[in-house]
């Protein structure tokens, strides 16, 4: 079966860091990109970066340009995110998302993801 299986949320002071972990099985790793994508109350969920499964090629959202790092073990089956500086409105459940779209302009869409996880809440307090 396939799974995603987010961990490392968490409460946090602003100016801080957090890193989320996202564990994969086997058969979506090796061969899917890897995205995280994030949903505060009351808005729609968005894209916060991906990797690509071979060279490893990222893109990240402009609110978290700078500041967050996509990364990926492909030994382990695992990506993180790396995320510092955080800021309140940083505030979200964050969710891990596997996609066989080779094509990184699409990469940010909801809709080119085949697999999501549960997700993790990421709370940063003032």
């Amino acid at each position: 079966q396939v799974q995603l299986v987010e961990s490392g949320g968490g409460l946090v002071q602003a100016g801080g860091s957090l890193r989320l972990s996202c564990a994969a099985s086997e058969r979506i790793f090796s061969s899917y990109a890897m995205g995280w994508f994030r949903q505060a109350p009351g808005k729609e969920r968005e894209f916060v970066s991906a990797i690509s499964w071979g060279r490893g090629t990222t893109y990240s959202g402009d609110p978290v340009k700078g500041r967050f790092t996509i990364s990926r073990d492909n030994a382990k089956k695992s990506v993180y995110l790396q995320m510092n500086i955080l800021k309140p409105e940083d505030t979200a459940v964050y969710y891990c998302a596997a996609t066989s779209n080779p094509i990184r302009s699409t990469w940010t869409t909801k809709s080119v993801y085949d697999y999501w996880g549960q997700g993790t809440l990421v709370t940063v307090s003032e």
